[in-house]
């Protein structure tokens, strides 16, 4: 067996009467120890009392389980698998709510038990979580899309405009300087004004 006794208390145990489901029938004749066990191999939490080597609590923990105080020594809870609701009487308020608070404790910690083997039922489909990673790099794209866009047209417009303006320029003053500088020289060096300086 892989139980081992976590929290151990004594009391009176009572098991409510199957016939009429009002009275309670008392099942130990004197006070004995009643005990919280965590099984190991199947990872759960139990309440076991017993009364020489006969068990009268055999109580597996739910998260569905409550325990409730009904006087200021005495609490019950029920066990829908046993069919039936176990009360005990204590001989002090102080070991009722210590037994309270350890019902809670435990059947918090089954609540997580069954939480975790769910969760390992759903570690075998980890393909969705593999696609999932492989969505979340989809929005970086477009972004770096529309950057290098944003970058590419100013340069465009940038190189265009230059070189338009002094191909522009150039040619209308490349054509008219050799035009006028031709025309200027040759008509006024004629032979006849070299003649006249001569004369003088």
């Amino acid at each position: 067996m892989g139980e081992q006794p976590i929290f151990s208390t004594r009391a009176h145990v009572f098991q409510i009467d199957p016939n009429t489901k009002k009275n309670w029938v008392p099942t130990s004749k004197h006070a004995v120890t009643v005990s919280y066990f965590y099984d190991s191999t199947r990872n759960v939490y139990r309440i076991i009392s017993l009364d020489g080597s006969k068990a009268i609590i055999n109580s597996t923990i739910t998260p569905n389980m409550t325990f409730t105080k009904t006087s200021q020594k005495f609490g019950q809870w029920a066990d829908s698998r046993a069919n039936t609701v176990y009360g005990l009487g204590f001989s002090s308020e102080h070991h009722l709510s210590k037994f309270a608070e350890k019902f809670q404790e435990f059947k918090e910690a089954a609540r997580l038990a069954k939480e975790k083997s769910q969760e390992k039922m759903e570690l075998t489909s980890t393909p969705s979580q593999e696609s999932a990673g492989g969505d979340l790099q989809s929005p970086l794209t477009p972004e770096s899309i529309n950057g290098t866009d944003d970058e590419r047209t100013p340069d465009v417009t940038q190189n265009s405009e230059p070189r338009a303006e002094p191909a522009q320029n150039a040619l209308p003053f490349s054509h008219s300087f050799p035009r006028a500088g031709i025309t200027g020289v040759h008509h006024h060096h004629p032979a006849g004004s070299h003649t006249s300086f001569k004369r003088y």
